[in-house]
């Protein structure tokens, strides 16, 4: 075959095979070019899935009568002339292929009217072939049609899906799209009902209404917020509490100057926010903003816009990851705090106050308060609670000094103070608002922690020298890694040396480890190592051990605490970073206000 150039519908229908994969990326290409014509309201109707019918329409300024041809041709567009302006594009479409690529597969109707025309202006394209402009009742702004999507093109008919996937596929793309661009109006109907609506918003308040719609009232509830603005970057948005994890990545949403991107290191960037808080398998839930130059990212390197490159990668990479780590840093028990988990999820009553205000804010910079100790409610000894004999203490388990209790509520710390254990594994305590429980070896494993890394950077946690060294039987395997892996597990407190082919001696110990298991501890320690590999920074190893060394170190469930014991390990909650879960993401503690204890046993109705 001799080389020719191709016809014109030809090359619209390529590159809608790159442009128009399903009818959800019809919808995505009509409504960025109504968000770029300045749209305050948008509706989106479709039947059948969208293959019979999508119709957007919108009150932007509209599209001139004499340009309705030209906005169907190829590379015809308004929102770039040069390379200049394509090197920091802040539209959302710039390529020009959009509605000729969707005009070569389908049967479409353009009808707009600019605010300075009478009248306004119809277009019909079937398969790519463009019919004569003609006059048409139309109210300010633009509405586009497209009908019978593939209907020229079997092969690419095939798989599109059944009607309620493909809705689906528009609905989620809908609300990206509304989630980008708060302060304009949306509404989505298929098959003549509505299915959702949202009016602009221009204040959080309204926004997290918004969000309680698009996302869910629950994430709102156990979301917090965030403003951080710092090295020509700002970040906002809403950061959800690791308790709150998914079991999929549904519900993570990133805007990039009002573009909703899913970006690998942006995503890799919250990830790593997120360690050492989510549960193993879990996904966060996040709706972040990032707002920079235009300059400093490359919106042009994907054929639907779903990507984009930045120029300095690292620099976002670790603005993102150290904003969501100090967030989740603030996660104490405080009087502010609604707990890591929402008492309706244990009493099944409506929360209070509304999904919506109960968010809670985080603005850089933050200071840290340590929690007040000290006030008076009435301690009775139950059982369980008396104190132990010194000797049966572990020395893992840091007591702190109590004033004695006062009545004023004013002055109770958040999680107030004990009155018992529960079956040996949790802390019964009395707060001002009502009950705290504590999960004891889930809190302490993550008090331990944060203290453990604090003690890094100043050589290591404090060691203790073992009077006979420990001999541990390994195999041969083991033991080579133990040796390969010494200087790592010294830094962390654990000082060994090979006794033999397959024995290691244990000459140093953590302080706070006492007189545990040590051969699991090192063994457990070695395993960490030994997964991790090269795979993560020589940091993030060393935290992943230090997380084995605290869990072991923590208090185990069934061993008795004093009173004392239990207020101290409250009071260290109440000063610890990310304390309302373990370093596993389990949560550590629930509050139950009165006003829930009352609804449990249908007071006051």
């Amino acid at each position: 075959m001799p080389i020719q150039v191709l016809p014109a519908h030809l090359v619209n229908q390529i590159a809608a095979g790159e442009v128009i994969e399903r009818p959800a990326s019809v919808v995505k290409e009509l409504v960025e070019n109504a968000i770029d014509a300045g749209a305050s309201s948008i509706e989106v109707v479709a039947l059948q899935g969208g293959v019979a019918l999508l119709s957007v329409r919108d009150d932007g300024c509209g599209i001139a009568a004499n340009e309705l041809p030209l906005a169907l041709s190829q590379h015809a567009t308004s929102k770039i002339a040069s390379m200049d302006d394509l090197e920091q594009v802040a539209s959302l479409g710039f390529r020009g292929e959009a509605l000729p690529s969707i005009a070569s597969v389908a049967r479409v109707r353009v009808s707009s009217r600019c605010n300075s025309d009478a009248q306004g202006a119809q277009i019909d394209v079937d398969g790519g072939h463009a019919q004569a402009v003609k006059p048409t009742a139309h109210p300010m702004g633009t509405s586009v049609e497209v009908r019978d999507l593939f209907y020229n093109v079997p092969a690419r008919r095939k798989f599109v899906r059944s009607a309620a996937t493909e809705f689906q596929h528009i609905a989620r793309m809908l609300v990206r799209l509304a989630l980008s661009r708060p302060t304009v109006g949306f509404q989505l109907s298929h098959n003549g009902r509505k299915s959702w609506a949202v009016e602009g918003a221009i204040d959080r308040h309204s926004q997290e209404r918004r969000l309680a719609t698009l996302v869910c009232p629950e994430f709102v509830q156990a979301s917090l917020y965030v403003e951080h603005q710092t090295l020509g970057l700002s970040v906002r948005g809403w950061v959800g509490l690791p308790t709150y994890s998914r079991a999929q990545a549904d519900e993570q949403y990133v805007i990039v100057n009002g573009r909703a991107v899913r970006d690998r290191l942006l995503a890799n960037a919250i990830r790593a926010g997120y360690r050492d808080v989510l549960f193993h398998g879990r996904h966060p839930a996040y709706v972040l903003y990032l707002d920079l130059d235009p300059a400093r990212v490359d919106v042009n390197a994907h054929p639907q816009k779903l990507e984009v490159r930045f120029r300095d990668g690292r620099t976002v990479h670790d603005v993102i990851r150290r904003t969501v780590e100090t967030v989740l840093a603030d996660t104490r028990p405080s009087h502010a705090a609604i707990g890591p988990i929402a008492a309706v999820e244990l009493t099944g009553a409506v929360s209070e106050p509304s999904p919506w205000q109960a968010s809670r804010s985080f603005v850089f910079p933050a200071a840290h308060g340590s929690g007040a100790v000290g006030g008076r409610i009435d301690w009775r000894d139950m059982a369980g609670a008396e104190p132990l004999a010194q000797a049966e203490r572990s020395s893992s388990l840091s007591l702190g000094v109590i004033a004695e209790p006062a009545r004023e509520h004013a002055t109770v710390p958040p999680l107030g103070y004990a009155l018992a254990q529960v079956h040996g594994i949790y802390i019964l305590s009395e707060t001002a608002e009502g009950l705290a429980l504590v999960d004891m070896h889930a809190a302490h494993e993550r008090v331990l922690y944060e203290q453990l890394k604090q003690q890094l950077p100043a050589g290591g946690p404090a060691r203790q020298v073992l009077l006979v060294p420990q001999i541990i039987e390994m195999s041969a395997a083991e033991v080579d890694l133990a040796v390969e892996q010494s200087p790592v597990l010294a830094e962390l407190g654990i000082v060994i040396d090979q006794v033999g082919p397959n024995r290691l001696g244990l000459r140093e110990v953590p302080v706070a480890f006492g007189s545990r298991d040590l051969g699991g501890l090192v063994r457990d320690a070695l395993r960490e190592l030994a997964e991790s590999g090269d795979t993560l920074s020589v940091t993030d190893r060393r935290e992943r051990c230090l997380a084995t060394v605290a869990c072991h170190a923590a208090v185990r469930a069934h061993r008795r605490l004093s009173l004392l014991e239990m207020n101290a390990l409250l009071r260290d909650m109440e000063k610890t970073d990310r304390a309302d879960q373990c370093n596993h993401g389990r949560p550590t503690w629930v509050r139950l206000s009165m006003a829930e204890l009352d609804r449990l046993f249908l007071r006051g109705r």
